[in-house]
């Protein structure tokens, strides 16, 4: 049954226009929603505003983690269009508009709230990447968890990632993939000079702390989901965010069935 009160919700459909020929995907998706009756607003990711109670998102898994975080802090669900490489996060491919919205607008898609990090004013829904400023160096990590001492580390840097952010850079430094549901954080070093360093699973409400070791060293360069840069001083303090983020997801989004598309996990080798 076609859900009309849809179309008296605010919609917005925003695009990056940074990706490559996002516009006759963006056009297809409007002229879809307006042929039902919707009035949607369409935003540049540079444009973005509060104030609607849905959102479709045009882009790779990169713009899809900036307007979920943006829209976070109104709980607004986000479905995303993907138009990069692997789409981990949008799921949805352009060849599939009518297919999406005919789910939307039947309510036979459900919202799934993901866990993100924060680091003072910065937010993260995938990962926060520590490295040292050097870029022709190692650095030397200590790692500290509620304030108590872990481990030291000398390592090209480390991740500190969220469910959602464990099938990204940390799933290619080792680290384990989590199901986004548990509520947890890995701490995953990036090619540690040592044998026994092994990526560390923790509950997601405990504080994490990372600071260096060399008196010559006061300054960490920080990555927040792949795509911001800032330095930062010598502690860092990641906690959980009091914010979620609020992934829209097909019915037939089911987080193994992504896995095995998107990854080919699970699948026997062919053989020779």
């Amino acid at each position: 049954m076609t859900n009309s009160s849809f179309n008296s919700k605010k919609i917005a459909v925003v695009f990056n226009e940074s990706v490559k020929n996002p516009y006759p995907v963006l056009q297809n998706l409007e002229q879809e929603l307006i042929d039902r009756g919707a009035n949607p607003e369409v935003l540049e990711i540079k444009e973005l505003k509060y104030g609607f109670d849905f959102v479709f998102a045009v882009g790779g898994d990169g713009t899809i983690l900036h307007v979920a975080k943006f829209f976070a802090m109104t709980q607004t669900p986000v479905l995303g269009i993907n138009l990069g490489r692997l789409g981990f996060l949008s799921q949805i491919n352009s060849d599939k508009i009518k297919y999406a919205i005919d789910c939307v607008y039947e309510n036979k898609f459900h919202v799934e709230k993901r866990i993100m990090l924060k680091s003072d004013n910065y937010q993260a829904l995938n990962d926060f990447v520590i490295k040292g400023i050097s870029k022709t160096r190692s650095a030397k990590f200590a790692l500290k968890i509620n304030d108590k001492f872990v481990c030291d580390y000398i390592a090209d840097g480390l991740i500190v990632s969220t469910p959602t952010g464990s099938t990204a850079y940390g799933l290619s430094a080792g680290g384990p993939v989590l199901n986004p549901n548990i509520e947890a954080f890995v701490i995953v070093p990036i090619c540690p000079h040592t044998l026994n360093a092994r990526p560390i699973v923790i509950p997601s409400d405990e504080k994490i702390t990372i600071t260096s070791f060399e008196d010559d060293v006061n300054e960490f360069s920080m990555i927040i989901d792949g795509a911001e840069i800032i330095e930062t001083e010598s502690s860092i303090t990641i906690e959980k965010s009091e914010h979620m983020a609020n992934l829209a997801l097909l019915e037939d989004d089911e987080f193994y069935s992504v896995l095995r598309n998107k990854f080919n996990w699970g699948v026997a080798p062919k053989s020779l």
